[in-house]
This record gives structure tokens, C-alpha cells and sequence, in this order.
């Protein structure tokens, strides 16, 4: 891929990383094109069990790119999408966690807010703040905020604009941990590879598609249970079944042969 965003598998684990170190990562429409192909390309190869996204040097991604000769909150042109990552990480079937090792700004992290887990780094600096500039947050944060924390902490955060940091991001529920930045890549790495190695590809798929489809949807309870009632009909018995049970009562690593390309359906009503 460009030098903007590279790209490295390794053991099932794809590491997406944000490439403009410079910059401090701030976003252009290239860098999103480029993790949108990378989102479909790592959710359509079977040797990927797991997506981390992460950034460069000592940032995440500092924002919008104010570099050039114009704003990139000049008059919208067609076509303009205020959700440019496309899909966005929730729509996908593998787990995606945000490694956040530095300051994540703006778009930086509404970008973040799509993965299923965010790790950020204790000491960094985090905020929406588009309504300070003049627009709006974008990458659906009005949905994916509300639906990580509650409406009155989306409240706070996006029509404040404020900054905080990582410990507050915990307690908030916007991210499941904060480290030393030095140590957040390689904590997110690591549950990724427990991901690879220890869950079954298309439970995970199933599970994750039934969580997030249940938050777009808004499926009440009795219907989350007889989908999950269909979905267990789709896995029971199976190969990985047999081999998860195997592997567990013979203190071993399993070794699941589901393969997405080949068997995903959609979940009913999907």
C-alpha cells in the first residue's frame, strides 16, 4: 500500500498502521482511502483473524491535515461523506482493536470509536473537537459514542469539544484500557493474537456481526435470543465445535478450519 498507510500480517494478526509520523498521522482522504481498502481487504483474507490499527511514531492521528494550501473544512464538493472510512471497523467481521499509542484528535478518534476495543496510551491527549472549528464530529461519532458510554457522555464530549486523557477515556468506557504508550501496540497485538490463535473465525464473525447488528437495529431481547438460536444451529456440530471442545479437554491450542470466504452467509434480516 502507499507509504501513508502500511500494512503488515503476521501469525493471523494484520497490523494497519497510519503512516504519516511527520505529521503527526493527520488524516487525508488518501490515508482514509487507503484503510477503507485495507479494512475490506483484511476482512475478505482468511489468513487474518484480527485487525490492529495503530499510528506511527508518537501519535495516533493528530486530525485533519491543515498542511496544504486549503482547509479541508472549505465548502463541501460532491461526493463529500462525512463517514469516509468505508466499511467502517464495526461493519466488519473480524475483531478490530485501536492500538491508540498517542494524542487522537478529531477524526483520530472518531476513527478509533468504529473498532470493537480501543487501548490508548495513559498520558496522551484525546477529544473530538470539531464543533470548536466550526463543523461537526463525523465517522458516525454521534451513533458509536452513545452507544460505547451513554448520551449524556457523548453529550459531554462532543458538544464540549473538550480534551481528556487516557484515564478518563477508561472511566468513561470509551476505551477498555490505558497503558504507557510505549506499551499499547504490543498489548493490543497481543489480544489480537490470542483472537488468532484461541477463537474460532466464524464464531467471532457471527458474534461480532449479531453485537453490532443488535446496536444498528435496535433488536429487543427475545429477538437477539432466537437469532442466537438460529446462529447456534450454524455452529453446533460442527468441525470447530468438535475441535474447540477437543483442544480444551486436551489442554492444547485448537486448530479451527472455518474459513469465512467460502462459508459466511449474512444473519437473518441482514
Amino acid at each position: 500500500m502507499s507509504p501513508d498507510l502500511t500494512v503488515a500480517v503476521e501469525a493471523g494478526v494484520a497490523v494497519l498502521t497510519l503512516n504519516r509520523p511527520e505529521r503527526l498521522n493527520a488524516y487525508t482522504a488518501e490515508m482514509g482511502a487507503l484503510l477503507s481498502r485495507a479494512y475490506a481487504d483484511c476482512d475478505g483474507d482468511d489468513d487474518v483473524r484480527a485487525i490492529v490499527v495503530t499510528g506511527a511514531g508518537g501519535a495516533f492521528c493528530a486530525g485533519a491535515d491543515f498542511s496544504g494550501g486549503t482547509s479541508p473544512f472549505d465548502a463541501a464538493g460532491d461526493g463529500f461523506s462525512a463517514s469516509p472510512i468505508t466499511p467502517a471497523a464495526f461493519e466488519l467481521r473480524k475483531p478490530v482493536i485501536a492500538a491508540v499509542n498517542g494524542h487522537a484528535i478529531g477524526i483520530g478518534l472518531t476513527i478509533a470509536l468504529q473498532a470493537d476495543l480501543r487501548v490508548v496510551a495513559d498520558d496522551a491527549k484525546y477529544a473530538v473537537v470539531q464543533v470548536r472549528r466550526g463543523v461537526i464530529p463525523d465517522c458516525m461519532a454521534h451513533w458509536t459514542l452513545a452507544q460505547l458510554t451513554t448520551l449524556g457522555v457523548a453529550a459531554d464530549i462532543l458538544l464540549t469539544g473538550r480534551t481528556f486523557g487516557g484515564a478518563e477515556a477508561v472511566r468513561l468506557g470509551i476505551a477498555s484500557r490505558a497503558l504507557p504508550a510505549g506499551q499499547v501496540l504490543d498489548h493490543a497485538v497481543a489480544v489480537a493474537r490470542d483472537i488468532a490463535v484461541n477463537v474460532a473465525p466464524m464464531s467471532a464473525a457471527l458474534t461480532k456481526r449479531l453485537l453490532w447488528d443488535t446496536a444498528i437495529n435496535g433488536y429487543p431481547p427475545r429477538q437477539v435470543a432466537a437469532l442466537e438460536s438460529q446462529l447456534h444451529h450454524r455452529v453446533m456440530g460442527t468441525a470447530d465445535a468438535r475441535e474447540g471442545v477437543a483442544a480444551f479437554l486436551e489442554h492444547r491450542p485448537p486448530s479451527f478450519t472455518s474459513r469465512l470466504s467460502r462459508e459466511w452467509t449474512p444473519l437473518p434480516g441482514t
